[in-house]
């Protein structure tokens, strides 16, 4: 139960109550202040972030023994480690000593091999292996003082591997992460995320917007006609997109390629010129005619492509500000491919257009949520459906008597958008939304 919280934290709660509850065709948008609000702010941070799944990587990032990945959840510093079995492990990596960061970002890489944690301030040691993962393993010039060694060691957090994406868990109480994706997963199967491998990582920090205008920004295809109208428009019509009618705590949509898009055969700039890398093995005609976007609550989107696979991440840093993780996967044959390097380089010069474009919106969102705007009358076009799907996670994650992890019922008498498929696709870079 939520106690003493203040009128306006409450108002909002019994605002994201009603409007959850409202049919796709009735749908309208949160009231403003939940994306300014310090209180709902810090409310989304325990009960959404600290008690739910979040995306922490991909596999292929630790794919070897020995190898490890730094990286956070929840503004927590975590690493990702995998030991000589072959078995993953999820830590803390803020030494139990003096609480210094282990795998401080100033002096050592994001990935990398090791065989055991060392704090470098102290030199404290910790293992890496199997059920003691975490333990504390060597603390010099501790022997004069009263110290239980065997009682020392780093907390562990809950870790899945789901198709291919690490995902780690605060709360021990909340339910396995599989079972919730599993329609989801069947969906994504031919793409065989697992066996990609990382083609490269960027990231946008201090976005100055509210992590959710961003989140719901990438989780419809309906701006592509506004924000996106002389660039990804052109090549996946957002007007084409069919939003599939799922249920709970995922979504999915469809966009067929332009039969007239953007063809690089025609030359222009180099810098504009979008390229086509190797393809993802054992696609179907969907597949390979268009874009699949997918993504779960409460912060993690995929973009599909025949070549590659995007996914974003919108991490809270204040209740008006966020940072944007972007992450480009690719089959790992295209690393082999001599023209690798001027893939990548154009897939960057790519994301960043869009990502621009992108920013142009959330910024502009978030200035006009600021203004404390009244209600705005509209509603949801059937392209944002999962945006309606979105308010429902958040009215369960956040009520005050909601068992953790059970979604609300979800209405099933909404039909699917209609568009075509089977076209020719153009040559798309990995990461265009």
């Amino acid at each position: 139960m939520l106690h003493d919280v203040s009128d306006g934290l409450r108002y909002l709660l019994d605002e994201l109550a009603r409007i959850a509850a409202l049919p796709l065709e009735r749908g309208e948008t949160l009231p403003a202040r939940a994306y300014t609000d310090e209180d709902f702010h810090r409310l989304e941070h325990d009960r959404v972030f600290r008690g739910d799944w979040l995306c922490v990587g991909h596999v292929s990032q630790v794919a070897r023994p020995g190898e490890y990945l730094r990286t956070e959840a929840a503004g927590e510093p975590l690493v990702v480690t995998r030991d000589e079995e072959g078995g993953l492990h999820a830590l803390s990596r803020v030494c139990r000593h003096r609480f210094m960061d282990i795998l401080p970002p100033e002096t050592t890489p994001e990935q990398g091999s090791l065989q055991r944690l060392m704090c470098p301030y102290h030199t404290w040691t910790y293992r890496l292996n199997g059920e003691y993962a975490g333990q504390l393993a060597g603390a010099p010039m501790m022997n004069k003082v009263d110290f239980d060694r065997a009682a020392c060691r780093l907390p562990r957090y809950r870790l899945e591997e789901w198709n291919g994406l690490l995902m780690v868990c605060a709360d021990p109480g909340v339910p396995p992460l599989a079972p919730q994706l599993a329609e989801l997963a069947d969906r994504l199967a031919p793409y065989g995320l697992a066996d990609l491998v990382v083609a490269y990582t960027d990231r946008w920090d201090g976005v100055p917007a509210n992590w959710k205008v961003g989140f719901e920004n990438g989780s419809e295809n309906y701006h592509h006609m506004g924000t996106h109208a002389s660039t990804l428009d052109t090549l996946v019509p957002g007007k084409d997109t069919v939003v599939d009618e799922s249920e709970g705590r995922w979504f999915s949509m469809y966009t067929p390629f332009a039969l007239d898009g953007a063809d690089p055969a025609a030359g222009g700039d180099a810098a504009d010129v979008p390229r086509v890398g190797t393809l993802i093995p054992g696609l179907g005609e969907r597949e390979l005619s268009g874009m699949t976007v997918a993504g779960f609550f409460p912060n993690l989107v995929m973009a599909l492509l025949p070549d590659s696979v995007t996914f974003v991440r919108w991490v809270p840093t204040g209740p008006v500000t966020h940072d944007a993780l972007v992450t480009v996967l690719v089959p790992p044959q295209a690393e082999r491919d001599p023209g690798f390097g001027a893939y990548v380089e154009a897939s960057r010069r790519q994301f960043e257009v869009i990502q621009n474009e992108d920013l142009v919106a959330v910024r502009g969102v978030q200035r006009g949520l600021a203004t404390d705007p009244a209600p705005s009358g509209g509603r949801f076009s059937h392209l944002e459906r999962p945006l309606w799907q979105f308010q429902r996670y958040l009215a369960d994650r956040l009520s005050a008597t909601a068992p953790k992890g059970q979604l609300a019922g979800t209405v099933r008498d909404v039909a699917p958008a209609r568009g075509g498929r089977g076209q020719a696709a153009p040559r798309l870079t990995p990461g265009t939304r």
